[in-house]
This record gives C-alpha cells, sequence and structure tokens, in this order.
C-alpha cells in the first residue's frame, strides 16, 4: 500500500487551484458524512436492531477505518472522530424527525455538483476517475490539511 505522502501527492495534482481546493475543504467532508447518512437511512435487519447503536453506517466504517489505520494511525484517529460526529449528527437529525435519507441523498448531490465545478475550474478530472481508493484519500487529505496547520504529524 502506497504510504499517505504518495496518496497525497498524487491526489494534490488535481487540486492545485486555491478555488478547487476551497470547494474540496467544504465539500469532501460533507460527501463523506451524506455516506454515513445513506448507510444510516438503510433499515436494519432484526439482528442489527437488538444493538442499538449497530447500522449499516458502522458496519461499512469499520473497514473504512481500517484502510485508514494502514495507511496512518493519527490520521485513521483523525477519521474515527471525523465518523463519530458524523454518526452522532446523523443519530440527531433522526431523532429530529429529519428525513436523513432525504437530507443525505441532496446533500450529496449539491457537494458533487460543487466538486465538478471545481474541477471545470481547476481543468483536471477528479482522482477518482483513475483509481477508485481516491474516494477514500480525499477525506484524509482534509484531515491532513488540518493536522499540518496544528502541527500534528501523521
Amino acid at each position: 500500500m502506497r504510504s499517505a505522502e504518495q496518496w497525497f501527492s498524487e491526489y494534490g495534482e488535481s487540486h492545485q487551484n486555491p478555488t478547487n481546493k476551497a470547494i474540496h475543504w467544504i465539500a469532501v467532508p460533507v460527501i463523506y458524512a451524506t455516506v454515513v447518512g445513506l448507510l444510516w437511512a438503510i433499515p436494519q435487519p432484526a439482528f442489527m436492531a437488538a444493538i442499538p447503536w449497530l447500522n449499516w453506517a458502522v458496519v461499512a466504517l469499520i473497514p473504512t477505518l481500517l484502510f485508514y489505520l494502514v495507511m496512518s494511525f493519527p490520521l485513521a484517529l483523525g477519521m474515527a472522530a471525523l465518523s463519530v460526529v458524523c454518526l452522532w449528527g446523523w443519530a440527531v437529525a433522526d431523532r429530529l424527525g429529519f428525513s436523513v435519507w432525504v437530507t443525505a441523498l441532496v446533500l450529496f448531490v449539491l457537494m458533487w455538483i460543487l466538486q465538478f465545478v471545481g474541477h471545470h475550474i481547476e481543468g483536471k478530472k477528479p482522482s477518482f476517475f483513475k483509481d477508485l481508493q481516491f474516494l477514500l484519500i480525499g477525506p484524509a487529505w482534509v484531515i491532513a490539511f488540518i493536522y499540518r496547520r496544528l502541527g500534528i504529524r501523521y
């Protein structure tokens, strides 16, 4: 597996334009959250319903966080924190009576449109057209940016 720096270097090749980068700093975490929300909204089978916090989002996050763990322990911690915030946010939205799947779907579509606008401005295709794993690299790239600003090594 490539190192975090190798992933980020390759990902960064199509994210040089300041406008595209700014769009990604917003859209990528929101897209991550919306995927968690869409998975959250899938009805639980009976075996999951017995454990209140267990749903399809939690199940999908386990291998996702393992991917980040193999890449970098500090990045995995950051992604775990982001994931917990996403789960908490959807739990609150659900309890407040919001339609999680509609909210997540609308935000998902809007953020992807925004991302493609950013890549049009950049003049380069999104990295995931080359390798689907870049769909997981984008959120870690944002966490890595925050870490660099805070002086945290990853």
